[in-house]
């Protein structure tokens, strides 16, 4: 178990908010995932229901108790603090960060701890996060609905308090998290998102070409995105678009659900996924790398499989090209938005009238989808209370067999009393 802090060992301003939880590790696919448990009941916590949150004393009591791994930090809109959470950033042998992950921590100057795996870095400032993605690389930034994992292991070079760096926290946004403009991506210098792979599909720009060959030519890359951000199920888009893969078992499958929304707004187009994709908190150098005996690329397949799986698009009320997905007679599978509205007002768009059928099928889907995740969270909760019952019960057998042990054995002390007892 991760050696738990105590009071003194933090910012006095993180104790007093009452956003704590305890953490377990569990296993979900093929990667260790550090689950928030409620301090109160020890079943699974949400960063979303401060309910299953309590206060710094509470948390450390049930994780003294061995009941839990380590404690973690809730991030609300209630608190000043942003999270700036560095992965893979420090030599867990040497305890050398790296230069980008050293640099932020000087330029932030404010409260850093190291991450209980020893490989990264835990910042919390007092600021505002700039809008916008919230995840590029190794580099993520927390601002609410999320929780930290809390170590106290301090990084003695930092201030052992929480400071106010919204200015140095917009200078890293821009830096590390911020899509890179346009002109900087043409300059000759690498992308940062993408370790391999073509040049024209690693920037946001959009080639007449590409454009060209799109379902939704139409649409520039930013009105496809308004428009996702303005659908019955943007909240999920703009979680995943963020980089924020909350609910999901995997980073795989969050990329695949978001991979599987970009061929929805695309029409399947396969380069202009892959182009917004890199532009998602979601990229990794993973998206590049070779991971198919036939020479497919993680990012390929991913796009391949999420087209596979997709049979219905957006397609926009365009004159030249409307009814192109469905049959005439069916007016009403064609999911689409007046074009004249919604170039008045693109973030404000709402479904016609003729959106009917697709529509309703779509908000279905993800219903049963939401659906299946609240049962999955349930039968995780239930699996977990019905482990406790076994432990206990385990723990009240091997009492049994050792009261039964010290009886039969010439050597215990109540098979002794009894044999003079009865003498």
């Amino acid at each position: 178990m991760t050696m738990l802090p105590t009071a003194s060992d933090l910012p006095k301003l993180l104790v007093e908010y009452d956003q704590w939880v305890c953490w377990r590790e569990q296993t979900r696919g093929d990667n260790p995932t550090k689950v928030p448990v409620n301090p109160h009941t020890g079943r699974f916590a949400s960063a979303t229901d401060d309910e299953t949150w309590g206060s710094f004393e509470t948390a450390r009591e049930y994780a003294v108790d061995g009941s839990a791994e380590g404690l973690g930090f809730v991030f609300c809109d209630d608190d000043p603090f942003v999270g700036v959470d560095l992965d893979d950033a420090r030599d867990p042998e040497t305890g050398t960060p790296t230069d980008w992950a050293k640099s932020i921590i000087d330029e932030l100057n404010s409260y850093t701890e190291i991450s209980p795996s020893g490989t990264g870095y835990h910042v919390l400032v007092d600021g505002e996060l700039p809008p916008g993605r919230n995840r590029r690389g190794d580099v993520e930034l927390y601002e609410t609905a999320r929780f930290f994992t809390v170590t106290a292991n301090h990084v003695e070079t930092t201030p052992t308090g929480i400071i106010e760096r919204t200015t140095a926290l917009a200078g890293v946004y821009a830096d590390h998290v911020a899509d890179e403009d346009e002109h900087e991506k043409t300059d000759g210098e690498p992308n940062t998102e993408s370790s391999g792979g073509d040049n024209e599909l690693t920037g946001a720009e959009t080639s007449s070409a590409e454009a060209s060959a799109s379902p939704n030519e139409a649409l520039s890359d930013e009105e496809l995105l308004a428009r996702a951000r303005a659908a019955s199920n943007s909240a999920k888009f703009e979680q995943l678009w963020r980089g924020d893969t909350h609910g999901y078992d995997s980073q795989s499958e969050a990329d695949m659900a978001l991979a599987c929304l970009l061929a929805f707004w695309t029409g399947g187009d396969t380069h202009r996924m892959d182009r917004l994709f890199r532009r998602s908190g979601l990229m990794r150098e993973k998206w590049d790398a070779v991971h198919y005996a036939d020479g497919s690329t993680y990012g390929e397949k991913t796009i391949e499989r999420a087209n596979n799986v997709t049979t219905e698009y957006y397609s926009p009320n365009d004159e030249h090209d409307q009814q192109t997905q469905t049959d005439p007679d069916d007016g009403a599978d064609d999911l689409s938005v007046n074009s004249a509205t919604a170039s008045a007002s693109v973030r404000n768009v709402q479904p016609s009238k003729d959106e009917g059928t697709i529509y309703e099928r779509e908000q279905a889907r993800i219903e049963t989808i939401t659906r299946l995740e609240q049962r999955l969270r349930e039968l995780e909760e239930e699996n977990e209370r019905l482990r406790e019952e076994r432990d206990a019960e385990r723990a009240k057998r091997k009492a049994l067999e050792d009261d039964n042990l010290q009886e039969s054995s010439p050597t215990g002390i109540i098979y002794r009393l009894k044999q003079i007892l009865s003498g």
